[in-house]
């Protein structure tokens, strides 16, 4: 076996601190935390927490959107070390909270920065990471349900097919927009086992190109998704 290096001179971490106070995709389970142990009566601190699988920052698994998709604990360790590019699209989503990311996105980032490599993990950078301590804003919900950019289905379409990539990532609470009642994205990416993040954080950091994410999870047995601890080492 070949063996790789990572070599960098920066880790940034992309993964939203977790408390009770962070948007929470509507209907899902609160984050609440209980005091099971404490330093003065039992010598040593303890918590036991409670929070809905595709909370804070996370990833999605296939058995969330397939009956027979695989769980959380499924993916290899080598399956969650990945490059990563950063595709900046905040001039777009500004003013325009439906906003779908599409192919012309794509092609303005690769005449920029080259052809993404197979493998890479894709992560969209919408300036929502700036709103997440308003969860009203951050979800913008209306009669209409709720209101934030994401990924369109020509856009991972192509991205698939002809770049072979790992997977996405977004800052927002979903890789589809939020006016989505079909989740395209979601359903194209995880068929074929990928990675999907989302509620990441601390993108503006990143260059766009040379990243390696390291995406720790929790091995939640047959679980639908994890909060996931993202690391950025950037070269």
């Amino acid at each position: 076996m070949a063996i790789k290096q990572i070599q960098f001179r920066q880790v940034i971490s992309l993964s939203h601190p977790i408390n009770p106070r962070i948007p929470l995709w509507p209907g899902d389970p609160p984050v609440e935390f209980e005091e099971v142990a404490s330093l003065e009566t039992d010598g040593y601190f303890l918590r036991r927490f409670s929070m809905g699988e595709h909370s804070a920052t996370h990833m999605n698994a296939p058995n969330s959107f397939y009956t027979d998709g695989i769980g959380i604990e499924r993916y290899t360790p080598e399956d969650l070390v990945r490059p990563a590019v950063v595709i900046d699209v905040r001039d777009k989503t500004q003013g325009h909270s439906d906003y779908e990311i599409g192919l012309l996105d794509i092609e303005d980032w690769e005449r920029k920065h080259g052809q993404i490599e197979p493998g890479s993990v894709v992560l969209m950078y919408t300036g929502w990471q700036h709103l997440w301590n308003d969860p009203v804003a951050f979800f913008a919900q209306d009669a209409q349900g709720s209101h934030f950019p994401g990924i369109g289905e020509a856009a991972i379409g192509f991205l698939i097919e002809h770049r072979q990539i790992a997977g996405v990532g977004i800052d927002t609470h979903g890789v589809d927009f939020g006016q989505s009642s079909t989740f395209a994205t979601n359903h194209a990416v995880l068929a074929g086992n990928g990675i999907v993040l989302e509620c990441l954080t601390h993108l503006d950091r990143l260059p766009a190109k040379g990243v390696t994410l390291v995406i720790g999870l929790l091995g939640l047995e047959g679980g639908s998704g994890s909060p996931a601890s993202v690391m950025a080492f950037i070269p």
